[in-house]
């Protein structure tokens, strides 16, 4: 089969959970929305241009091998916004600073990020995809709109350098990714999981990874992550698998 494969590195990276309240968690790996967001900004499609973006979503499937999930920072964010009292509509940033400018207060939120997490990804097209896995590696190499790990503030440290790949399984195309002798040496840090403690997440069904390996401890997992409108800022749940890879045991000599 054949795969798309590149990696995402940078010092700062918020894979979003749910928001609700004043605490905005981060994921350990990305979604299927971010990962699709990732897409879209590449080949420069708009979030309003709804028909290309459901074209987008409806043509990929994901896995990722998370080699170090990164530690865990805490900001304390304030934000300037006006009340919600009245039927006034702020389409704006500019329109809550000046139209809102009476009713302005102060909002308090928590946002999580992960510092130098480490990972790779591999697409896979189904059969309704709107652009070849070609055209996806051209446009990670020359993207549209700049590229980022969640936030706009959140930016790529290094080149994705998008790689395709034929294996048989997903797992064989994450683990045969041609440069990950590049990525040991850059990422000399002691910190990053061997290949054999590596956690794997995937769409599809149960035996997508790997058709060799016991994935019995694998677990189904749910996100509202499948995009419904990217104007509307709407997702639908979906599910995917997370497994960690057991580690190896030593063998005397």
């Amino acid at each position: 089969m054949d795969y798309l494969v590149f990696r995402l590195y940078g010092p700062l990276a918020s894979w979003g959970e749910i928001a609700v309240g004043e605490t905005r968690r981060s994921a350990l790996y990305p979604g299927r929305s971010a990962l699709l967001g990732l897409l879209g900004a590449a080949l420069g499609i708009r979030r309003e241009d709804e028909k290309a973006q459901q074209a987008l979503a409806g043509g990929y499937q994901f896995g990722c091998k998370l080699l170090n999930s990164g530690s865990l920072l805490r900001d304390y964010h304030t934000t300037q916004v006006p009340d919600s009292v009245g039927k006034q509509a702020y389409r704006t940033r500019r329109d809550e600073l000046i139209t809102g400018a009476e009713r302005l207060g102060t909002i308090l939120s928590s946002r999580d990020y992960r510092c130098d997490s480490k990972l790779l990804v591999a697409i896979q097209a189904t059969a309704q995809a709107p652009h070849s896995l070609a055209e996806l590696a051209e446009a990670l190499r020359r993207p549209k709109f700049q590229l980022s790990l969640g936030r706009k503030a959140c930016v790529l440290a290094a080149p994705v350098m998008p790689e395709p790949v034929q294996a048989d399984d997903l797992k064989s195309a994450l683990d045969s990714y041609p440069h990950t002798q590049l990525l040991a040496r850059e990422w000399d840090d002691q910190r990053w999981l061997p290949g054999n403690e590596a956690i794997y997440t995937w769409e599809g069904e149960h035996h997508a990874l790997s058709a060799v390996e016991d994935l019995s401890t694998a677990q189904q997992l749910s996100r509202y992550d499948q995009p419904v409108s990217r104007r509307r800022w709407q997702f639908a749940p979906a599910s995917h698998w997370y497994w960690q890879a057991p580690q190896q045991k030593e063998t005397a000599v």
